[in-house]
């Protein structure tokens, strides 16, 4: 019988997705968005990251065998089409997302070893080489290696925030409360808004276990706390940082790029041993991310092939390794692609659609599943305002997306709409047809 993993490897994979995505590589593009009202966004996205863990959760409490996350639980709890389209917009996502965390690697990896930004594409292609090698070799080993990466990565970012504290109030550079004046043109609930919707993709990685709760000790309850305490744990570390960021550099001087930790410690010329552990944690994070997001990526593709609702090609398996062989291979190549696709905020912002449409549909998932009386050993509390609140919210932030997002999202879920319905013409299958109104 397989060893299974623990809840604090459980919850390291998932930090390590949520930690290197969004602290190393987006925060601060959040600044550039929302000057210091960027403190109000984090917390406000962790807030609702928190509701959608606890419902997740749930979910996977109900359905602890599925490896395909939201996607799987929509798919058990409407069928195919709403399956078929949240499962490719949820695995779009993800593998778009590895080029997001990949990019940021790259851009420090550049800046450790004196090389022009230029060169920060081909150290991201290099990193989703060698991590999808490290995802072939095994679950179990790329777990314990994430939990690895978290620890030392954690301990890093106490040491910047510790600098920054020593810096702004103890070393004579007469810190000013105006490095938190926010430009008018970035004041108010719009750019709140915008920073939220980038925001939000940093915060996905608490998914990835939900794509392995039966591999973890204790079955679908600790499960679900290892969503929790990741979410818990990432808010407050990501606060922290945010505020670190502040005390070292004016919010009006961050602009949209792959590595602001590096930018504050250069603004202040920090002792280059300090930029040195950054860049390095920075690189650690950004690798157990990718490491994460490849994971993730490649067994919810093997479960929509499972389900097939693809070809079965993307079904190969090692049961021995549990490994989405082809999964991982084909994640691969997509996020090599997206590379290409512009910008770390196009990049976020595209993949964030896929995201927050499978996170509203897992909450009507919740609310299927408690009508029809189909109940997990784990259940979400307040039920079900915190559901209600989380279809509000995420609706919300899917009008406040960028225009280039929505219009690039609706015609994902039109195409694959097309898709689906040419299919099940052609194998002369007939659609469920139901009534809504009795």
């Amino acid at each position: 019988m397989a060893k299974k993993i623990s809840v604090a490897v459980a919850t390291a994979v998932a930090l390590g997705a949520i930690i290197g995505a969004g602290i190393f590589v987006l925060s601060g593009t959040a600044i550039a968005l929302a000057g210091s009202y960027a403190l109000i966004a984090f917390a406000f996205v962790g807030v609702i990251a928190v509701l959608i863990a606890l419902q997740l959760g749930e979910l996977g409490s109900i359905l602890p065998k599925v490896k395909g996350s939201a996607y799987s639980f929509v798919y058990e709890a409407f069928g195919s089409q709403l399956g078929f389209i949240t499962g490719v917009l949820l695995y779009f996502s993800f593998a778009t997302a590895i080029s997001v965390v990949a990019l940021g690697f790259g851009a420090y990896a550049a800046s450790f070893v004196g090389l022009g930004s230029g060169y920060a594409i081909y150290f991201s292609i290099a990193l989703i080489f060698v991590l999808s090698v490290v995802n072939i070799i095994g679950i179990k080993k790329a777990a314990k290696l994430d939990f690895g990466l978290v620890v030392v990565k954690i301990s890093i970012l106490g040491l910047f925030i510790a600098f920054a504290v020593v810096v702004a109030f103890f070393s004579g550079t007469h810190f000013s409360f105006s490095y938190f004046t926010t430009p008018s043109s970035e004041t108010g609930l719009t750019a709140i808004f915008a920073a939220c919707v980038v925001i939000f993709f940093a915060y996905s990685g608490f998914q990835a276990i939900s794509t392995f709760t039966s591999d973890i000790k204790g079955g679908p309850n600790k499960a679900a706390m290892a969503i929790l305490y990741s979410v818990l744990i990432s808010i407050v570390v990501y606060v922290l940082v945010v505020l670190a960021l502040l005390l070292l550099v004016p919010a009006i001087k961050f602009t949209v790029a792959a590595d602001p930790l590096a930018f504050a410690l250069n603004y202040v010329h920090a002792p280059n041993y300090i930029s040195t552990i950054v860049d390095i944690g920075a690189m650690i994070a950004t690798t157990s991310a990718t490491l994460a997001m490849i994971l993730t990526a490649s067994r919810i593709l093997y479960q929509i092939g499972k389900d097939k609702l693809l070809p079965i090609q993307v079904t190969k398996f090692n049961k021995k390794r549990d490994v989405a062989f082809n999964g991982v291979l084909i994640s691969a190549v997509i996020g090599v692609v997206m590379l290409f696709a512009g910008n770390i905020y196009v990049i976020a912002a595209i993949s964030n659609f896929g995201l927050l449409f499978s996170y509203m549909l897992s909450s009507f998932a919740v609310i299927h599943f408690r009508r029809i009386k189909r109940l997990g050993s784990f259940r979400t509390p307040l039920y079900p305002y915190v559901s209600v609140i989380s279809i509000i919210a995420i609706m919300a932030l899917l009008i406040g997306m960028p225009k280039e997002a929505l219009v690039l999202g609706v015609i994902i879920i039109m195409s694959l709409l097309v898709i689906y319905y040419a299919i099940i013409e052609i194998d002369k299958k007939h659609p469920v047809k139901e009534r809504l109104f009795r």
